[in-house]
């Protein structure tokens, strides 16, 4: 990649400034390809932890069959149906966090998933994080080994490194003065829209064939595709054939 991808890695943390809110007002698809090269950055107790945002996926709520706002509002999503500059935060497969950012004015529940990133501050305990043991919380003994562009390659990823749980849902990210902040370098102004690509959204039954996923063109912490893979049930007596499991 070259300078005008990487301003973040060049960039110390005294020289990012707070997006804001402002921009996350503009359609979703927009503000989606804008947040590359963004950095979201996670202040806790341990330490800060800074990633370098390089792939994203757009959700438009109420119109987009893939969403988790497609049947309105719940007690789940409703930070979706918030203002703008919001952390919305849930839990997947039982396991896993994944972190969204609220876009539209409020009502309209709009969102991006962040996919991926480059750890560009808090190496060290990115990597602890990720290496931790499930159960006793500690390092592993395999943290040192992890590759650099793993620390934060895939949403579930991408939150462990950070930091980010049930915690943060609804966090303003636009508060100068909050733990969890969206950032960017300071005169930074998006992406070359030449190194900017699109395609479709990973592991996606419904609204499979939009083409909402934007990343950065050749960073290697890009997750790779997965079309979604419907589930087969066993056969069996009563078995009722193979289909797509629910949402």
């Amino acid at each position: 990649m070259g300078d005008l991808m990487t301003a973040a890695q060049h960039a110390a943390p005294a020289q990012w400034v707070v997006v804001r809110r402002e921009f996350f007002r503009p359609e979703v698809l927009t503000v989606a390809p804008r947040l590359l090269g963004c950095v979201i950055a996670h202040q806790t107790p341990d330490g800060l932890v800074a990633v370098e945002i390089s792939e994203v996926e757009a959700y438009r709520g109420e119109s987009d069959p893939a969403s988790h706002a497609f049947r309105g509002q719940t007690a789940r999503n409703a930070v979706m149906f918030g203002e703008p500059g919001h952390a919305y935060v849930y839990f997947t497969y039982g396991m896993h966090f994944c972190v969204n950012l609220v876009c539209r004015p409020r009502g309209e529940a709009a969102a991006v998933l962040l996919r991926a990133g480059r750890v560009v501050d808090g190496a060290d305990l990115a990597a602890a994080r990720r290496m931790a043991d499930s159960a006793a919380g500690v390092p592993g003994r395999g943290a040192r080994a992890l590759a650099e562009r793993d620390l934060a390659r895939g949403p579930a990823r991408l939150c462990q490194a950070l930091g980010i749980g049930r915690a943060q849902n609804g966090a303003d990210v636009c508060d100068p003065a909050g733990r969890l902040r969206v950032l960017a370098p300071a005169g930074f102004a998006g992406l070359p829209a030449a190194t900017v690509r699109s395609g479709p959204r990973v592991g996606v039954r419904l609204g499979a064939d939009a083409h909402w996923r934007f990343w950065a063109d050749g960073d290697p912490t890009v997750s790779p595709y997965r079309p979604h893979v419907p589930k087969r049930r066993p056969a069996g007596p009563g078995a009722a054939g193979p289909g797509p499991k629910p949402m």
